[in-house]
């Protein structure tokens, strides 16, 4: 596949990821908020609107400009290693993971903008797990997948974009 057709997949992937997080967001304000939570599996699973002035978990509340700078960058780094990535089919899961941690940092990203918060809904109440919205299962998600490929998928050789990102070679 050439070099252009892959990019334009990956913002494709990309601009769909973050549209399925923007809708999914404005469903839970048009059918969450300011109503009782809908639950999906009884003492499991619920659906609940809040809106998270903070990062993870709540933590660096009320901490704006500080959250866009440093998803600004975060963003930067990840185009930065996704140009990174060796062709060929045997990196293409490192390619997708990074897609997923961009666009679930961009749809949080447009939230924070646009909001000042970040609208999540969805709550595990079975572990009274803090309440996340789909552009966090993205990062999750790919966090977890990459750290299983990294330990188990790619000898140390072919992961070394990561580990030495700044060499002037590109492998």
């Amino acid at each position: 596949m050439k070099q252009g057709t892959r990019r334009l997949g990956a913002l494709l992937l990309c601009v769909l990821l973050i549209a399925a997080d923007q809708a999914t967001k404005l469903l839970a304000v048009a059918r969450l908020k300011d109503q009782a939570p809908f639950v999906l599996l009884p003492g499991v699973l619920e659906l609940r609107y809040l809106e998270n002035r903070g990062a993870a978990f709540g933590i660096l509340q009320g901490q704006k400009i500080f959250l866009v700078l440093f998803t600004g960058l975060l963003s930067a780094l990840i185009i930065y290693f996704y140009f990174r990535v060796p062709e060929g089919k045997r990196h293409l899961p490192v390619r997708i993971f990074l897609i997923m941690l961009f666009s679930g940092a961009i749809g949080n990203f447009i939230d924070r903008c646009r909001l000042d918060y970040v609208i999540d809904f969805i709550y595990f109440k079975l572990i009274d797990f803090p309440i996340f919205n789909v552009a966090d299962c993205y990062v999750t998600i790919a966090v977890i997948l990459f750290a299983i490929a990294i330990l188990f998928v790619y000898k140390e050789e072919e992961m070394d974009f990561l580990f030495h990102p700044f060499s002037r070679e590109k492998k």
